[in-house]
């Protein structure tokens, strides 16, 4: 008898997205006078809870402040709901599937009296 254990099925990498509201923080290269800002992300994971702590943990290595993230789930799921996907964002996304990681695809500043209600409506 032996006391190998089975092998468990690896779960396939899928690339999410990611909307992550930021604060200010020293040295985080948001312009001058903003408040935040928002970004939008393409991040690898074997479900979107991987891919949100990945991208919060590269946010905080790049001395950004992350505050909030809303998830949009994959490109299937964003085509199944009707987001108009160009071939920009499809492109960085492979590029995040292929690398194993984060890719920034938009920064959006807030300025005084701004907040996510602006990027997101």
């Amino acid at each position: 008898m032996t006391d190998k254990k089975p092998k468990k099925a690896k779960r396939p990498q899928l690339v999410f997205t990611l909307l992550v509201e930021v604060g200010r923080n020293e040295n985080d290269g948001l312009p001058k006078g903003a408040t935040g800002g928002a970004l939008m992300c393409f991040a690898s994971g074997v479900d979107e809870a991987e891919a949100v702590r990945e991208t919060v943990a590269v946010l905080k290595q790049a001395d950004l402040a992350p505050l909030d993230v809303t998830g949009y789930g994959t490109l299937d799921e964003r085509l199944e709901m009707g987001h108009d996907i160009n071939d920009e964002e499809r492109e960085l996304m492979q590029q995040a599937l292929d690398q194993n990681s984060v890719v920034v695809y938009q920064l959006t500043p807030f300025f005084e009296g701004q907040s996510m209600d602006t990027v997101t409506h």
